[in-house]
């Protein structure tokens, strides 16, 4: 059968890759194009039909400069699916563009499936409607999920959530801590740390680095090292902290995390993967326009909480400082209980036990191969 797969940035390029090597277990005459990444181009033997890195912008202005080239290449997506018409077009997250190339496959007859649903939940709920009208089959990463779309009486399958195996494999395999302390160059590998997770774009890091910095030192008896983004230069990081000594890791996070004492993390995935390998934490989001910033994001957000942990638990397990509240004072009070046995603590640890029960132990990419090759073939 053929399938033509969408991810538009490193997350979707990682996630659909695992979809693709899934399906070749199931579908021994499996075709595939796609729009993606390097990964893709590993597990498909094939080379992206457009490269995400032509996709994958950030924030309002970068999106109005890049918006003809969006066009272009959103143009050439329907062109691609035309040619080729596939079994099923399988849209991986990236919802402004997906959306709008579901719209067009489900015109022209095309099965759409969507892996990891766009975050209507959070804001743009208006989304739903062109979700119901244009999707054939959502597939949810996230438990409550399930019934947030039963409310709009759209029925989804929740299939497990990709960063439990992720994190599960990264933590099988981690060096000794000796080892891993000796290897990234800190001078003290007896002396507990801190991990800062001031996230992944430069914006976000601008904003929030310094201000963990500055927190973190609050406590001299630990030492603090940042998890640097893959796409981020080191000399940015010592730049924005203003520490040509700053400790920097690459390519290590799941190990700094494990070895870390508490950690600061910018809100997003990185604040389910603290959780999942069972760091305490803070999550700091300072943004600029502070307390205007706030104003605007309380009347958009629907939802009590804006980190993962909390979400699928439904409840305040790790302390969220957004904008105006995310200040060196009350980051550093926060972060203090975890640091050393507390009820603080022992109440995080317990809410992250919950959680991972919550998602489960299936294998996400797995289980939506399965779930897409056994309804192509009853179809046929």
């Amino acid at each position: 059968m053929k399938y033509m797969l969408v991810a538009g940035e490193a997350s979707g390029d990682l996630h659909a890759s695992n979809v693709i090597e899934s399906i070749k277990k199931l579908d021994q005459e499996a075709e595939f194009r796609f729009i993606g990444g390097d990964l893709m181009q590993k597990a498909s033997r094939k080379t992206p039909d457009i490269h995400y890195d032509k996709l994958n912008v950030m924030g309002f202005s970068e999106v109005i400069r890049k918006l003809p080239a969006l066009l272009t290449n959103l143009k050439a997506a329907k062109r691609i699916l035309r040619e080729y018409r596939p079994d099923v077009l399988i849209l991986v997250d990236y919802p402004g563009f997906n959306l709008k190339l579901a719209e067009y496959a489900h015109k022209r007859g095309v099965r759409v499936d969507y892996f990891i649903s766009p975050k209507v939940w959070a804001w743009k709920e208006w989304r739903v409607k062109g979700i119901k009208k244009y999707v054939d089959n959502l597939y949810s990463i996230l438990p409550f999920e399930e019934q947030f779309y039963s409310r709009h009486g759209y029925s989804v399958k929740y299939v497990g959530n990709p960063s439990v195996q992720e994190i599960d494999y990264a933590l099988s395999h981690l060096p000794p801590k000796k080892h891993f302390m000796e290897r990234q160059g800190f001078a003290d590998w007896e002396k507990p740390l801190i991990a800062l997770l001031p996230g992944s774009r430069k914006g976000e890091i601008r904003n929030n680095l310094p201000i963990m910095i500055e927190a973190a030192k609050r406590y001299p008896e630990f030492q603090f090292a940042v998890a640097a983004a893959p796409a981020i230069p080191e000399k940015f990081y010592r730049e924005v902290a203003q520490d040509p000594g700053l400790q920097v890791v690459f390519g290590a996070t799941p190990t700094l995390l494990k070895y870390s004492q508490a950690a600061l993390v910018t809100s997003g995935t990185a604040t389910l993967e603290t959780a999942l390998i069972g760091t305490p934490q803070v999550v700091c989001y300072r943004a600029n326009g502070v307390k205007l910033s706030y104003k605007i994001m309380e009347k958009l957000l629907k939802v009590k909480y804006v980190s993962l942990p909390n979400l699928i638990v439904n409840n305040s397990i790790v302390p969220e400082l957004l904008v105006h509240n995310c200040t060196v004072e009350k980051v550093a009070r926060e972060l203090g209980p975890l640091l050393q046995h507390s009820p603080k603590r022992e109440w995080q640890i317990n809410g992250y036990r919950n959680m991972r029960r919550r998602l489960g132990n299936s294998v996400a990419s797995d289980y939506v191969a399965e779930l897409i090759v056994d309804s192509l073939r009853g179809r046929r």
